[in-house]
């Protein structure tokens, strides 16, 4: 099975929830995506940065009332990146389906063929 392309910053479960969970909106609001993903705010901020770094998301800031807020937004890098992680586990799922199927024409179960045998009875 040929080596998928995976990239390296959407190998972290966290940041793979998070643009996973931007991927269905335009804007949303930081605390959403916080509860969301279950995360704290500190912890969200800094997969935020990483994530921004990277030029996957984007974020805003500004008021709502005299409420500061802050919005993240994937980009189309981000959606790109995250189309790309998808289509290299895919590859992987579908890949270890057709090498499973093989696997099973290839070799018996183990005990052989026949009837399933239990010792000691």
């Amino acid at each position: 099975m040929d080596r998928p392309d995976f990239d390296p910053v959407l190998l972290d479960p966290t940041r793979l929830s998070i643009v996973s969970l931007l991927v269905g909106t335009e804007w949303a609001e930081f605390g959403w995506v916080r509860e969301a993903a279950g995360l704290s705010a500190s912890a969200l901020s800094k997969q935020v940065t990483t994530l921004g770094s990277h030029g996957y998301v984007e974020v805003e800031k500004g008021y709502v009332g005299k409420r500061p807020r802050t919005w993240l937004n994937l980009t189309a890098t981000g959606r790109e990146a995250l189309e790309r992680q998808v289509t290299a586990l895919q590859h992987i799922v579908d890949g270890s389906r057709t090498e499973g199927q093989e696997a099973r024409v290839q070799s018996p179960r183990p005990g052989g063929r026949g009837k399933r045998t239990t010792h000691g009875t």
